[in-house]
């Protein structure tokens, strides 16, 4: 089983974390960062973390998923497979380096390229706004969640 952990404060990570699950086809359970507790982690195979980036960071919410979930899963979710969505207004690296020192903690094991969506959102407004992402952004996260639902059900992963 996939587990999609995902926060979202105006759309967009939201849908491509519900297109990474709809693609899924009942082998993932979608989790928001605020709800997911470090058993719903023990209970899945592997991991697909989505969520924006944040004045060049991952959003609150999520970091505040890993501090609760780190320590209490230190050494138990080893080798497990993970890959990342993050939604950002220009650049989302920032928030994917955030990431990769935790799961390098965890000893996760990065099984897809990370799915960056640049929505350029540049001024106050575009920023705050909710936003729509393009079609072949939500394809691209079905996409990664079916491969991440397919891989862990034929034990690829």
């Amino acid at each position: 089983m996939l587990a999609i952990i995902w926060h979202s404060r105006t759309g967009a990570a939201r849908a491509l974390a519900e297109a990474a699950f709809t693609a899924a086809e009942g082998r993932a359970v979608l989790l928001p960062a605020e709800r997911a507790r470090p058993d719903d982690l023990l209970a899945a195979q592997g991991y697909l973390f989505a969520f924006p980036e944040n004045l060049g960071s991952m959003t609150g919410a999520m970091k505040e998923f890993f501090d609760r979930s780190y320590y209490p899963l230190l050494g138990q979710i080893e080798g497990r497979a993970y890959a990342s969505i993050i939604a950002a207004g220009s650049d989302g690296h920032g928030a994917q380096a955030q990431l990769d020192r935790i799961v390098t903690g965890w000893r996760l094991r990065r099984v897809a390229e990370r799915l960056i969506v640049n929505l350029a959102a540049q001024t106050p407004e575009a920023i705050l706004a909710p936003k729509v992402v393009p079609t072949a952004a939500l394809e691209s996260a079905a996409d990664l969640g079916a491969a991440l639902a397919e891989g862990l059900a034929s034990g690829v992963f």
